[in-house]
């Protein structure tokens, strides 16, 4: 599946390279003979949408390698990375576009040559640039890649830009030299506001940042939905790329047996799967009480020593009997449950006295809680 929609996300950013590359040729060298640098800078905008397809085609091929040793989540950060890089790419492009412009900014002697095939060329890129955008972006919903999506806005962001070439250009024809300047600064603007964008969402997934509010609140919807799941705390949420990864602990009863708790958080991942898209790692911790702000039992001893004390205390029980003692680490304390073979009675009656016993026995292990005793045939 992962190379499948790898070949659809090239086949997609191809044919978009190729029409980029096209008209980054067309507007620049129209641009150049009718001393139009607005069209110029557009056709430099144009370029840079090829510059960034080849970007998607090599994220996109690294990218979708299975998870390995080196890299058990997978390889969508290189998508990450890529869109960054890009981003730094696109600030320094419009710097250089802007500061040139501003520099012609005074310059009323600017006369566009051509300007009626100028203008057809601008014209020709907002209509091409726009069939591009919806043609990608159609890809990206079918895909679900957030890498493909941007590369969409940015072929919808050329279209924009020749919009603003065609007022420059008619600017220019009407006397107004300065429109052209103007409009390739306006131009530069929206370049450097593409870059920035994509370095901020960027950094954003590099640092880890938390999903959308409403998405989370979703997924927290999903998990309480399930039965047995008493609440839930410490939800953290992740991309990688297009990979939602979810980390939760949800609380069930205390008394649930270990397998029964283990099945409720695989039904809390099920869940997620089915409803969430583009889930692609979940963690479900089972908790049997809140411990989100402090362990309460992080220095209480472990079975073995537990079971040791027991049978100091209980020196009159069968060993057999006392390993098969069940605890419950609860509230910084331990509740010890005790099945015993009815035979070591002598009588009913004796049960409860039987009981009082062995919990005076226990009386110095102060981090023992409760005591449940039941006596089985």
């Amino acid at each position: 599946m992962l190379q499948q929609r790898y070949q659809e996300i090239r086949k997609v950013t191809l044919i978009g390279s190729v029409v980029d590359f096209l008209l980054g040729i067309a507007k620049i060298s129209i641009g150049w003979l009718s001393h139009s640098q607005a069209l110029i800078a557009d056709g430099i905008h144009s370029l840079s949408d090829l510059v960034t397809d080849f970007m998607v085609l090599y994220a996109a091929k690294h990218s979708h390698k299975e998870a390995d040793n080196e890299h058990p989540y997978g390889h969508g950060r290189i998508e990450t990375i890529t869109t960054a890089t890009l981003g730094i790419v696109l600030v320094g492009v419009a710097f250089g576009i802007g500061y040139h412009a501003i520099q012609r900014m005074d310059d009323n002697d600017i006369v566009i040559d051509l300007s009626t095939l100028a203008l057809s060329v601008a014209g020709v890129s907002v209509i091409t640039k726009e069939w591009i955008y919806r043609y990608t972006m159609k890809a990206a919903q079918r895909l679900r890649s957030d890498m493909l999506m941007a590369n969409a806005w940015h072929s919808r962001s050329d279209a924009f830009s020749s919009i603003v070439v065609l007022v420059g250009i008619l600017g220019v024809m009407l006397g107004h030299a300065y429109l052209d300047a103007i409009a390739a600064v306006i131009v530069a603007a929206m370049i450097a506001k593409i870059g920035i964008d994509l370095l901020r969402s960027s950094a954003q997934e590099l640092i880890d940042s938390a999903l959308e509010p409403e998405k989370v609140a979703l997924i927290r919807q999903h998990i309480e939905a399930v039965n047995g799941v008493q609440s839930i705390h410490m939800l953290r949420t992740r991309k990688s790329a297009s990979n939602i990864l979810i980390d939760v602990h949800i609380q069930v009863d205390s008394r649930l047996s270990v397998s029964e708790g283990h099945r409720i958080g695989d039904v809390v991942r099920h869940r997620l799967f089915k409803q969430i898209e583009d889930v692609t790692d979940i963690t479900v911790h089972i908790d049997p009480e809140n411990d989100e702000m402090v362990d309460l039992c992080i220095d209480l001893p472990l079975r073995d020593q537990v079971i040791q004390a027991l049978k100091q205390q209980w020196n009159d029980l069968p060993s057999s009997a006392i390993e098969n003692v069940t605890l419950h680490y609860l509230s910084g304390g331990i509740d010890v449950e005790l099945d015993l073979p009815i035979e070591i009675l002598s009588n009913i009656s004796d049960a409860k006295d039987q009981v009082e016993k062995l919990k005076q026995a226990v009386s110095d292990l102060t981090y023992i809680r409760e005591i449940q005793i039941r006596f089985r045939p």
